[in-house]
């Protein structure tokens, strides 16, 4: 493991190395050095303001405003950029410069109760604002972070956002859905780069340090343009903190405690640039009993311990910037199963191969102890973010290396021994030159995708093959504003190529069923084959046009039309044996198609000085789409396999329609009223024919979600105490009457409503310096017991339940978590301001 790491890493340094060199030599005379610099101030009073951001998103340089409200920037290539100045109560300014002929900007920034301006990088040639997009796009920042303080994961973080749902197993387990596609279907980034970490499975949630990441940026759509095969429902980019400006060292440690799970979360982090140099780290640790809530008390087999790292170091100059990462995820994760005592209810845990059982003590369940039946998963990742000035473009290079360990301890007598054990190496490449040509056109042409290796090691079950796996996809991306009008479109080729190899199970030289590796498979006694050897390659193209009207600054309106592609993944092609961790025995089938849809997308935007309102409008038809179903016994009961309920994907026609919709009022300049609705309709379409009503709508789709919220914003605070905020929120759910219920795979699910309220602000001291920061959060505050439907803990139970009691486990009940964050300035005195 050390060496293959090593290896990597020697490999990425060498490539990177060899393109720095090359490109920074041929185009040294053409990046010519030049600064911007400037002063902001208030357009009301005209005083300057302190602290203000000032930004380049494209170069990843940025700084803040010092006492007098000055900024400087260094090291700047020639060419035009987007550069953002934002503050917070102030409406953001975002202007495209042009650093061969402008050195000096100044801005005044005028106050607003109003966001916006929001810049984004992810799916766009250029750094391009929101509101000038057509395709769906939403992003929030580390203050939207810091405030969802109760959220487990970085993916419960952003699920209340319109149109993002999240389906989960317990609280750290959280997989993306985006307009009710997920799985391997939403594309999870990480600075750029693709995560890649069995997808596939239910329970495997996304292998990132929420302490680690400022800000999120979501595409909502067929993103294949961009990202290829797997983005045909959206993407999800998670994006690690900026380089601090230059000559500064700057870093925090911060605490949280929630009290549901007694929850402790510890995180340190450290970034510096000096001339250029930019380096940081954050380290992290976290660790939970067994959430609870009134229904169930404390539900078995819900805690975990996680511990992060990362580390970056790179370069930021004229001809660029050169970003190295490396970070490691450990996590050690209880797998619930929610069997119970018949008679009492309560929880109970597997002693003995046999099935033998005993009622959990209650020292067990409110203690940070993890099971003998647990999962271990680890996931290591090297990359390169990189950005090199060449003519009058852009040449991007990402490339990178992920390494994920997923192991599923299940026997509980050999607890040394895994169930699960795979192992996956995924290389990604990304290649693109972003350029200006003719007049005012922006264009990008680029080539993306990976190379993956599975092996399923040492286990006892074997849920998917050993395989190699091979994407590449060329594509093109034009966009051009005519004044009020922007344009935008483009078009990707994909290849998927698939080699899977066969595989022997062993039955009876062991204690357990084990990998054959013998040369006689065929012949030997007691061997039966799992898997047969898979060869398969899929392609498929992908486009998208649309365009954005900007009939003032007030009103807009927003229309894309596009066409997605997605190669079927390992499991709906191979699976054919037992995931623990989601207790579910898998089939798949190799002669699944590869899925394609066509999404046509329409929304409008208004921005007053007092409200704001958004409707954005969707519909989506999916050719070929794969989903999983529940097999059933001729007398109705589930087909159970090696213990397991036995599930098989299937392939059919689909349609998915709904609206996200946003109405935000401020009746005073401090008082926000912001309201969400989300709704999202998923039908069945069958392969022709007449569709029975069981069949008639698609599993895993979020019912009509609204969401309301009353805060108060004080900026300016009161003495020593600045950014305060306070709010109060309300969640309705309606009942889930549209779901799969044919073989049993989902039922009804009731409506409910949930309260939520929030309050948190800065400590400053007398030069106004922040010296703390505290983020209080609490949610379901009238401690409802409900059950979601995006909850796979809604089906684990024991086969059989007493009449009048509702089946599976129900979700975290009352929950109040405490942030504090302590930032602390090491820069040299002389850089300080």
């Amino acid at each position: 493991m050390k060496i293959k790491l090593f290896n990597c890493l020697l490999l990425l340094l060498t490539s990177i190395s060899i393109i720095s060199t090359s490109v920074t030599k041929v185009f040294a005379d053409d990046a010519a050095i030049g600064t911007l610099s400037g002063t902001v101030t208030d357009k009301a009073d005209g005083k300057p303001i302190y602290g203000a951001a000032v930004s380049i998103p494209d170069l990843k340089t940025g700084t803040s405003t010092n006492t007098k409200g000055e900024y400087t920037l260094n090291r700047l290539p020639k060419g035009i950029y987007v550069v953002q100045i934002s503050y917070l109560g102030y409406a953001t300014v975002t202007q495209r410069v042009d650093f061969s002929k402008t050195s000096v900007l100044n801005v005044q920034l005028q106050v607003s109760a109003i966001e916006s301006g929001e810049v984004v990088v992810t799916g766009v040639s250029r750094a391009t604002e929101i509101k000038r997009s057509p395709i769906p796009l939403v992003a929030v920042g580390k203050e939207y972070l810091d405030r969802r303080a109760a959220s487990d994961n970085v993916i419960d973080q952003i699920a209340n956002l319109p149109g993002i749902n999240a389906v989960t197993t317990g609280p750290n387990v959280s997989k993306p859905f985006i307009h009710g596609l997920g799985y391997n279907r939403v594309v999870t980034l990480q600075d750029g780069i693709r995560q890649e970490g069995q997808q596939w499975g239910d329970e495997h949630g996304i292998e990132v340090d929420q302490n680690s990441i400022d800000r999120v940026e979501i595409i909502k759509g067929p993103a294949s343009l961009s990202y290829g095969s797997d983005a045909i429902g959206g993407v999800v980019n998670l994006i690690s903190p900026a380089p601090v400006p230059e000559g500064k060292i700057l870093g925090s440690v911060q605490g949280l405690y929630g009290t549901n799970q007694d929850l402790l979360n510890g995180s340190f982090r450290l970034y510096g640039n000096q001339n250029g140099l930019v380096w940081g780290t954050v380290v992290s640790a976290k660790e939970a009993k067994d959430y609870q809530n009134q229904h169930d008390g404390r539900v078995f087999a819900t805690g975990y311990k996680e511990k992060d790292a990362r580390v970056m170091v790179g370069l930021n100059k004229s001809w660029g910037y050169s970003y190295f990462h490396a970070s490691l995820f450990d996590d050690l994760q209880d797998i619930p199963d929610g069997m119970r005592d018949p008679v009492t209810r309560q929880f109970i845990e597997q002693i003995t191969e046999n099935g033998t059982s005993q009622i959990v003590p209650a020292s067990e369940l409110n203690s940070y102890h993890i099971p003998t039946l647990h999962q271990h998963v680890q996931f290591y990742r090297l990359y390169n973010n990189s950005n090199f000035v060449v003519g009058n473009g852009n040449l991007i290079v990402n490339l990178g290396y992920e390494y994920s360990h997923r192991r599923e301890y299940t026997h509980p007598e050999d607890a040394d021994i895994a169930g699960l054990n795979l192992h996956l190496s995924t290389y990604t490449y990304d290649v693109k030159y972003n350029y200006n040509f003719a007049n005012g056109y922006e264009a990008t042409v680029g080539v993306n995708g990976q190379y993956q290796n599975n092996t399923i090691g040492q286990a006892t079950d074997f849920p998917i093959p050993a395989y190699h796996q091979f994407d590449v996809g060329p594509f093109a991306i034009v966009r051009k504003s005519f004044g009020k009008l922007d344009l935008s479109a483009g078009a990707r080729y994909d290849v998927r190529t698939f080699n899977g190899q066969a595989a022997y199970i062993d039955t009876l030289s062991g204690k357990y069923p084990q990998l054959y590796e013998g040369n006689n498979p065929t012949t030997a006694p007691n061997v039966v084959p799992q898997f047969d050897a898979l060869n398969k390659t899929f392609s498929g193209f992908s486009g998208s046009f649309g365009g954005t009207y900007n009939f003032s600054d007030a009103f807009l309106l927003k229309a894309n039309i596009a066409r997605g592609f997605r190669a079927p993944s390992i499991a709906e092609l191979s699976a054919n044996g037992p995931d623990p961790g989601s207790g579910i025995y898998h089939v798949g089938n190799s002669d699944f198609k590869p899925e394609f849809s066509v999404q046509e997308d329409v929304g409008a935007f208004l921005t007053l000085p007092s409200v704001s309102a958004s409707i954005e409008l969707y519909n989506n038809n999916l050719q070929n789409y794969i989903f999983q179903q529940q097999e059933l016994n001729t007398d109705g009961s589930p087909v159970i396999t090696q213990g397991y309920n036995t599930f098989t994907y299937v392939q059919s026609k689909a349609r998915i329609q709904g609206a996200d919709i946003s109405l935000d009022i401020h009746p005073l300049p401090w008082l926000h009223f912001e309201n969400l609705l989300t709704l999202t309709y998923g039908k069945n379409l069958g392969a022709g024919g007449q569709v029975a009503d069981s069949l008639k709508y698609l599993p895993f789709i979020p019912p009509l979600h609204t969401h309301s919220e009353l805060r108060g914003n004080f900026i300016k605070g009161l003495n020593n105490f600045k950014n305060l905020y306070a709010f109060v929120g309300f969640d309705h759910y309606n009942a889930q009457d549209r779901y799969f219920a044919a073989y049993g795979t989902e039922t009804y699910t009731a409506g409910y409503n949930l309260l939520s309220a929030g309050i948190g602000g800065n400590v400053v001291n007398d030069k106004g310096q922040t010296i703390l920061r505290l983020f209080v959060e609490g949610t379901n505050l009238a401690n409802v017991n409900y059950q979601s439907n995006m909850s796979r803990l809604k089906y684990f139970d024991n086969p059989d339940v007493p009449v009048g009691v509702q089946r599976g486990i129900f979700n975290m009940g009352r929950n109040i978590s405490f942030k504090v964050v302590v930032p602390f300035d090491l820069s040299p005195k002389s850089k300080q301001q």
